[in-house]
């Protein structure tokens, strides 16, 4: 059902919405990080009869495996009736995020403070992230080989951290600079402590910091050198307005999508083309490096379905990949009442209006985008109007207005058919995202037809 709003369909039945939305706010609010979004999706897949591919030798149709990938990957997999190189149905999601990193070296100690350095991740307005509560999520690896797992800032009892901002008395000149200058990247380093270490003369508050580290956390400074550790906002996903109809939260771009691409897989029934969710990492610095979209493990984990359902061929590999379809499972920019200058409302998501379909992204003359087959399109139109699935299209902003990009482009070059489809989200790479309940659970409906009947 073309652009219109999903809620009316749902008069009093509201709470298979409200319900499916509870186990995602779950989902996002421990999934603060790429490595926390497959743990939690790993318990998931095993919590369906899931199990890990690499303890299976042979696959037959209705198996259910799951592969991951250095931490920062999983791809779940139902095996359909149809041989592999027939293709298959895949959902692609991002499950990292706008963030701020640990840098490798960066305590330090300055005026009674000691702060941490960072290195923002992704496309950030800066000012967004000062004067809020921050955690910080991560792994710190040492020598011997032991993993520490880092999380400050999450439980009620946990300390927060934080990013100072100028006074307003005194803020004159900064706000006489852009927007994007208003906040240097170098500025913004994260505040951890401020009380001194007795038993020290020198950078006293650091020591004493460094003495937390070491006494709660179990590492030290020069840890910091093999450490991958996340600053994001601190606390759980909100229900929104009064009406409890939107989630506020940190990281719906593009974990919402992963959640309902991930249900959609585990929640399915037997398949006739083996279906797939894949969540990939690195997709905000553009999907660069071993478990961004464009590594091998996607390919590699296809030669081993292929493998352990029959006899492997190169060839069959590159048949299962040019008969696939996917859905790059990605968000499009809601439609904002209070700037709706930089959109043609023609052509923009609104919230509430379901499942947003975007034949092509890019930047202005199409640069980095995918473009979609209008072939493809309309038979996955013919599937949603079938199904009573609310739906609608956008493009990222008005031309030249600005754009943006996904992974769909990437699996493209494999000569499948790719069309971005996702949820709208309002305040995009902001501390607080928001989304629509509806639009969530139509997502999750669309993610499901169009694995089971195209």
């Amino acid at each position: 059902m073309y652009a219109k709003n999903a809620w009316k369909k749902y008069e009093g039945n509201t709470k298979v919405v409200f319900d499916f939305c509870e186990g995602y706010k779950d989902y996002i609010t421990k999934g603060k990080t790429e490595r926390l979004c497959v743990d939690e999706a790993k318990k998931l897949a095993e919590a369906k009869g899931f199990k890990d591919l690499a303890s299976v030798k042979s696959l037959k149709k209705g198996d259910k495996v799951y592969a991951i990938n250095k931490g920062k990957n999983i791809a779940c997999f139902v095996i359909g009736k149809k041989p592999i190189e027939e293709g298959l149905r895949v959902l692609g999601a991002h499950i990292d995020s706008p963030r701020l990193d640990i840098k490798q070296n960066p305590l330090y100690e300055r005026n009674g403070f000691a702060l941490l350095d960072t290195h923002y991740y992704g496309g950030i307005k800066k000012y967004q992230w000062v004067t809020i509560p921050l955690a910080m999520h991560g792994v710190v690896c040492l020598k011997d080989g032991k993993n520490i797992i880092v999380n400050i800032g999450e439980d009620e009892n946990d300390p927060v951290l934080g990013i100072g901002d100028l006074l307003i008395h005194l803020s004159a000149d900064q706000l006489q600079k852009p927007g994007n200058k208003v906040i240097e990247g170098e500025d913004l380093d994260v505040t951890i402590a401020h009380m001194p270490l007795k038993e020290t003369e020198k950078e006293n508050v650091k020591a004493n910091a460094l003495n937390i580290l070491k006494e709660q956390y179990g590492f030290e400074e020069e840890d910091f050198l093999s450490a991958e550790l996340e600053i994001v906002p601190a606390g759980k996903a909100r229900d929104y307005g009064l009406d409890r109809s939107m989630i506020a939260g940190y990281g719906h771009d593009d974990r919402v999508c992963g959640y309902t691409s991930l249900m959609a897989v585990l929640d399915s029934p037997k398949v006739e083309y083996t279906s797939c969710a894949i969540l990939v990492d690195k997709e905000e610095v553009g999907s660069i490096g071993a478990t961004g979209a464009q590594s091998k493990f996607f390919e590699n984990v296809i030669a081993e379905l292929i493998n352990k359902t029959g006899e492997y061929s190169d060839l069959k590999l590159r048949q299962a990949f040019e008969n696939t379809m996917m859905l790059s499972s990605d968000v499009s920019a809601g439609f904002d009442p209070l700037y709706p200058g930089v959109n043609d409302s023609k052509n923009a998501a609104f919230l509430g209006n379901g499942i947003c379909f975007n034949k092509f992204t890019g930047r202005g003359g199409k640069g980095g985008a995918n473009d979609a087959m209008p072939e493809y399109f309309a038979k996955i139109r013919n599937v949603l109007d079938n199904a009573n699935i609310h739906y609608q299209t956008s493009e990222i902003g008005k031309v030249d207005q600005g754009g943006g990009g996904t992974i769909a482009y990437i699996l493209g070059n494999y000569n499948m058919n790719v069309i971005d489809a996702g949820i709208a989200v309002l305040n995009m790479h902001a501390p607080m995202e928001i989304v629509s309940k509806v639009d969530v659970y139509e997502a999750y409906k669309a993610y499901i037809e169009f694995i089971t009947k195209m």
